[in-house]
């Protein structure tokens, strides 16, 4: 890229000269009163009235600083889209218009198309004619005009929504060679479509939970690699979003859609209004603005519904109130109600592109005007909402300057600035505010320097005022839930990207000691990189100054440590979808104890919460303050309770949380522990999820329920062509593949010594290998929920999963031996379909301890080889480890409520 010329310098070599007009009188002229004058291209202009030429003179000489800073300010654009190519089918005029068709005909009569036309013809010192410009830009390239465009209008940062599609449209990244940042700007109804219209999917195969779990996951996927999202509701269905739409009248806007021809486009009210949502507690989550097209635009829009005003929902809504909202375009003809908007809603922002330079001078400078009016300075930001031709870049950036310095000059001349107050607003207005906002870092007038957006993305002092600590959270060979604290600031500089360093060893500790077990070949010589996996970051509910975001482990970044648990799960999933084209839903039911303490005479113990019976509505009535503080933090980490009860032993209690893809629902299981032991402890208690706290009580489990999929069909379960027992034939050899594993499986799944304490016989826990459907006794339950015919089954239960269970490593030895039943085409026995206790004779018992469930994973060379030699290896040592310690150590089980 060619070196740039400051901005100034190049408006005053480049510009002013052509800009003067010249003169020209006759002998008779001399004499007369006439007015008019010709410009350089021979337009008409009115001549100076005496004394007027002095007072122009005298006026730029008093805000000469003014002009220089509103000239030399290097830009940050904060809304634009994608150039296209010079023989793209666009057409040259939409650069002049919002008008298509019949209507664009009439463009070149605008007074904002003769005024553009003229400042293009300039930049370019051609005659101003659209044939004559056009001719130009033709003969130059499209590489040169945008230099030169974008020279001229001096932006440093651009900012690009690249949802809009334009005949041969360039890719984001080629803009890079114009400007030194290009941020990207996610349009949220364009992400819908795109997953609604994949041709891997069908229409009929869609539901809202199937769609709202692909489109939060994406969302998540890239919100570290995105500066903002934006929506264009008004454009679809208006301004009057409903954010407490039901999913019931959300689901029949998606059926409505999905009953059109592809490509489907979203235009249903309550699937718009359910998507913004969705989008805005992503935002929440990330900390991302979310830009709102207001106002005017092309003929697609209604205008009545493009108020700002009918925001006022959204706007009340707590859940939103610290999402910053950008209300684009000025909301041209609305902007003294965005202004208001501004001035009384912390949230709201305003961004005048589009209204500069579409309007008319008066009516540029009049927008802008009643923007301020009300709003505060740090409120209001430029952009130039370019669009496919680099000239409408250009003329955003020259008129918004000329804009700004008029509104700006004429407010210290009314006494509401002083002349330094109006040069600081210009840095606020093109630069400053914006840098805030997005949360970006770009050197004040560094256009040499190429900056990527992800690398600098929050600066400390900025993040440090909202949150203060993150906690990257791994969980190790023992099922302990750890975690690294990374200041903010730190971390969203430097973490987030580089991660942070941790021994080896720590995949070797067990529940009793911060050590590597023998055996495990992990030691403390050798570090990894806890990575942040950014799709996964959460504000704390009961903490809101503190994130925690899940990580993976890898030997350098991008590099993938063969021990991490996550990567082990991820490593099978891919083989279960490389070789059957299918995937893995979990949904886990987590029990646990709520413990309070007691102290008598000196000594501390802890005591059940209650002493009441499974679903007893006093129990319920007496934790339900806690539980409802649970309900609402998990549904802000958006995880999806579909029960809540009190269970059978005192003081115990169940969340049942809605199944999702097996990766997620690992992550979820961990999150939604580290809330309820939170907020248990805001309230004085502990919760705590070890099998068996106490020997005379009920066990805790955290049993999982587990459906196939392919392209978003359940096909775990049967159908006419195949059944068995409700099941389908993948179903089946599935199943039969955990059923042929299980006493392996329980290595992973039921990982401590007191984990077999809660596998016993007649306790709901599933003590004898056997399989039935319905049978509760059994440890493999198929399951036919409500709404699923009685002669299928949608998905299987597995009883022997509990708290100390590393929920990545549980679910890969799963879909391992899986994987092996679908490989062999292995068969499931009859099922059980009474007591197993009652066939003890005739059933196999599963393993009664620990060490029988490590001697079958030892010799089971499955499990071995998709899970890897090494991981296993390790994963033994630590269960032998435990073994060994629990068996001289008795006593110390009652420690372990701490640790889980």
């Amino acid at each position: 890229m060619q070196r740039l010329l400051p901005a100034y310098e190049y408006y005053k070599r480049e510009i002013l000269p052509a800009s003067p007009p010249e003169f020209h009188f006759t002998s008779q002229q001399k004499h007369k009163t006439d007015l008019s004058v010709s410009g350089s291209h021979g337009q008409t202009r009115r001549r100076p009235l005496p004394g007027e030429e002095i007072d122009r003179a005298s006026m730029e000489a008093k805000y000469a600083e003014l002009r220089r800073a509103v000239e030399e300010t290097a830009a940050v654009d904060g809304h634009a889209h994608n150039l296209v190519a010079v023989d793209s089918s666009f057409p040259f005029l939409r650069c002049f218009s919002e008008a298509e068709g019949d209507a664009l005909a009439f463009a070149p009569h605008s007074l904002s198309f003769k005024r553009s036309l003229k400042d293009i013809a300039e930049l370019y010192k051609c005659e101003a004619s659209l044939d004559k410009v056009e001719k130009f830009r033709k003969a130059q390239g499209l590489s040169s005009i945008t230099s030169k465009c974008f020279q001229a209008a001096n932006i440093s940062a651009i900012l690009m929504d690249d949802g809009i599609q334009f005949d041969r449209m360039l890719e984001l990244e080629s803009h890079k060679d114009f400007v030194p940042t290009v941020g990207r700007v996610l349009r949220i109804e364009w992400l819908a479509e795109t997953i609604i219209n994949d041709d891997s999917f069908s229409g009929s195969s869609w539901t809202l939970d199937s769609f709202s779990e692909i489109f939060r996951t994406k969302l998540k996927s890239v919100a570290n690699t995105i500066v903002g999202l934006k929506s264009i509701a008004a454009y679809r269905s208006g301004l009057h979003i409903d954010p407490c739409v039901s999913k019931t009248d959300a689901e029949d806007g998606l059926r409505k859609e999905l009953a059109g021809q592809k490509p489907f486009r979203v235009t249903n009210k309550s699937l718009i209004d359910y998507i913004f949502t969705c989008s805005l507690e992503i935002a929440v989550l990330f900390h991302l603005p979310m830009q709102i097209h207001t106002g005017f635009g092309d003929k697609d829009l209604d205008l009545r519904k493009c108020n700002p005003l009918h925001l006022r929902c959204v706007l009340e809504d707590e859940r939103f109130a610290n999402c910053q909202l950008v209300l684009l375009h000025a909301s041209y003809p609305f902007s003294k109600e965005a202004s208001y908007l501004a001035s009384v809603y912390s949230q709201v922002y305003l961004d005048f592109g589009l209204a500069i330079p579409k309007l008319s001078v008066q009516g540029m400078t009049s927008s802008l005007k009643e923007l301020l009016e009300l709003a505060p300075i740090k409120k209001v930001m430029f952009s130039t909402d370019g669009y496919a031709f680099p000239e409408t870049y250009y003329l955003g950036a020259r008129r918004a300057r000329d804009v700004v310095y008029r509104v700006l000059s004429a407010a210290c001349e009314d006494g509401d600035l002083c002349i330094q107050e109006a040069i600081d607003a210009v840095e606020n207005i093109f630069r400053r505010n914006a840098l805030d906002l997005y949360k970006l870092n770009v050197a004040n007038g560094s256009v040499h320097q190429k900056t990527t957006i992800t690398d600098t993305r929050i600066p400390t002092s900025c993040v440090e005022r909202d949150v203060l600590f993150v906690r990257i959270v791994w969980n190790d060979a023992s099922g302990q839930h750890r975690c690294r604290v990374v200041p903010a600031g730190r971390f969203y500089e430097i973490a987030k990207n580089k991660g942070v360093g941790l021994t080896f060893a720590s995949m070797g500790m067990t529940s009793f000691c911060d050590g590597p077990a023998d055996g495990t070949n992990l030691t403390g010589v050798g570090e990894i990189r806890l990575m942040p996996d950014m799709s996964t970051i959460l504000r704390l509910p009961w903490s809101r100054r503190e994130e925690m975001v899940m990580a993976d482990m890898q030997i350098r970044p991008g590099e993938a440590w063969q021990y991490c648990p996550r990567y082990a799960l991820r490593k099978v999933t891919r083989v279960l979808l490389d070789e059957f084209n299918v995937t893995m839903k979990a949904g886990f039911e987590n029990e646990f104890y709520l413990r309070r303490k007691l102290v008598s005479e000196g000594h501390e113990s802890w005591v059940p919460y209650d002493k009441s019976s499974y679903c007893s509505t006093s129990s319920f009535d007496g934790a339900s303050s806690i539980l409802q503080e649970v309900y609402s933090s998990l549904k802000e980490a958006d995880i999806v309770v579909e029960q809540l009860h009190a269970e059978s032993g005192k003081g115990q209690f169940e969340v049942a949380l809605k199944y999702v893809l097996c990766t997620l629902a690992a992550d979820n299981l961990i999150y939604a522990r580290e809330i309820i032991k939170s907020v248990a402890r805001k309230h004085e208690l502990i919760a705590t999820f070890l099998p068996k706290p106490d020997l005379n009580d009920i066990g805790s489990g955290s049993h999982v329920h587990l459906s196939l999929w392919k392209n978003d069909q359940n096909v775990f379960m049967g159908s006419n062509e195949y059944n068995y027992h409700g099941m389908s034939n993948v179903g089946e050899q599935f199943l039969a593949g955990v059923y042929h594993h299980l006493p392996s499986i329980l290595a992973f799944t039921a990982p401590h010594p007191n984990s077999y304490d809660r596998i016993q016989p007649n306790t709901w826990s599933g003590a004898y290998l056997c399989w039935g459907k319905e049978n509760r006794e059994a440890p493999l339950r198929t399951a036919c929920p409500p709404g699923v015919p009685l002669d299928m089954v949608s998905n299987f239960e597995i009883k022997s999963f509990d708290g100390c269970a590393n929920p990545h490593l549980g679910l890969a030895a799963i879909v391992a031996a899986g994987i092996d039943g679908l490989r062999r085409g292995l068969k499931l026995p009859e099922p059980i379909e009474s007591n197993p206790a009652d066939y003890a004779s005739k059933l196999k018992r599963l393993p009664q301890d620990l060490l029988e469930s490590v001697e079958s994973l030892a010799a089971d060379k499955t499990l071995h080889e998709l899970i890897g030699d090494r991981l296993i290896t390790a994963i033994i040592a630590v269960r032998k480890a435990e073994i060994d310690h629990y068996s001289k150590n008795p006593g110390a089980f009652g420690d372990l409520i701490h640790r889980y």
